[in-house]
């Protein structure tokens, strides 16, 4: 699991500035209803994510909306960012844990398995999707040593429902993909995908604003993998920066809202940001709209859309659920991990609501575990 202490002291003098909320970003903030997280006060581990081959350090959190071939509706899967070595970006296989916690592997994904190109390899990222004709899209930003100096642009891996590569995205801006979400319309589909290697590693420890988020077009087909129609950057320069211990912070979670905002955990801004009309737009929202920032903030990474239509976010500095208003007005907390030292820090990445809204999954990274906030 890595450490992500330099993550908490990036954000440490954000955390005390004000919550801000932008009106013009969602409309009229006015009085938020009743927190989504208000009803839950349990938490439950689920299970082990760890598979046979000792991958660790749990990062993309996906529920399986419908059942088709090994993918089960209700069940979780999880991709894994570190291989056995605990070393980042070499992690390779995807998990599927069912709401009893039974664990079973989905994926194994190796290099040689690749059928097209992934500049660098394999290291399984937060990016990981399920659409409804059965296809898995996973990101992979790979590193030879665990370090993002030793990086590379990585793709996105296309896998069937049975949990075998039968394509790879590369190029098109795609660079180091940290998180993804996608609009599902069935015969096609918009993948958003967030970028955080533009200029990081030769920035060598340096703060760039280079970060994108991509949209990218998909034709898809219950027969043959989606085939990409076209690729647009909707947002960028977004900060971004190499870290010995994180890896790399920058633009992760991202969650399609209402009325087509897409928004977005700036990592390394301490802020929660909005794309307006994220699936028709032709030009880049620059990194959005701050919706809120500081606050209960701390270093925010996953992120997911509540059934409310509020922004839930997990914090890599102080192991918290935070949720936020479209309008910016942050209404609840909860502490959600005890388990890393010091407590909170940085244990927290993928995040999904479980089925009938039931609670949210989320994967703790310091003891390799997928829990339910219910």
């Amino acid at each position: 699991m890595p450490t992500v202490s330099r993550i908490a002291a990036v954000c440490a003098a954000a955390a005390t500035v004000a919550v801000t909320g932008v009106a013009t970003a969602a409309g009229a903030a006015g009085v938020p209803g009743p927190a989504f997280l208000s009803r839950f006060h349990t938490i439950s581990t689920v299970a082990s994510t760890v598979p046979f081959n000792g991958d660790v350090n749990p990062y993309g959190t996906a529920v399986v909306a419908r059942s088709t071939g090994h993918l089960k509706a209700g069940d979780v899967l999880i991709s894994n960012f570190n291989a056995m070595s605990n070393l980042q970006g070499t992690g390779s296989t995807i998990v599927q844990i069912s709401p009893s916690g039974h664990r079973t592997l989905f994926a194994h994904i190796t290099p040689s398995a690749l059928p097209g190109s992934c500049p660098g390899g394999v290291g399984l990222t937060t990016a990981l999707v399920e659409l409804r004709a059965g296809w898995v899209i996973v990101g992979s930003t790979p590193s030879v040593n665990g370090q993002a100096a030793t990086s590379n642009a990585g793709c996105l891996i296309v896998l069937d429902s049975q949990g075998q590569v039968r394509e790879t995205i590369a190029g098109h801006g795609i660079n180091g993909p940290w998180d993804a979400t996608v609009l599902d319309q069935g015969s096609s589909a918009s993948l958003f995908v967030t970028n955080v290697l533009n200029g990081t590693v030769a920035g060598n420890g340096a703060v760039v604003h280079r970060g994108t988020v991509l949209r990218i077009g998909l034709a898809v087909s219950a027969t043959s993998p989606p085939k990409v129609l076209s690729v647009t950057k909707i947002g960028s320069r977004f900060a971004e920066q190499t870290s010995s211990t994180a890896f790399v912070l920058g633009p992760t979670g991202i969650g399609l809202g209402r009325g087509g905002m897409l928004f977005v955990a700036d990592t390394a801004a301490n802020r929660i940001t909005a794309i307006p009309d994220a699936a028709h737009r032709l030009t880049s929202a620059g990194n959005g709209l701050t919706i809120t920032t500081g606050g209960a903030l701390s270093a925010p990474l996953g992120l997911a859309i509540a059934p409310n239509g509020d922004v839930l976010t997990v914090n890599g500095g102080n192991g918290r659920i935070v949720e936020t208003t479209p309008g910016g007005q942050q209404i609840a907390t909860r502490f959600l991990d005890r388990s890393s030292s010091p407590p909170g820090s940085g244990a927290l990445f993928g995040l999904a609501v479980a089925p009938a809204a039931s609670g949210v999954y989320y994967v703790d990274d310091a003891v390799n575990t997928l829990r339910l906030l219910h």
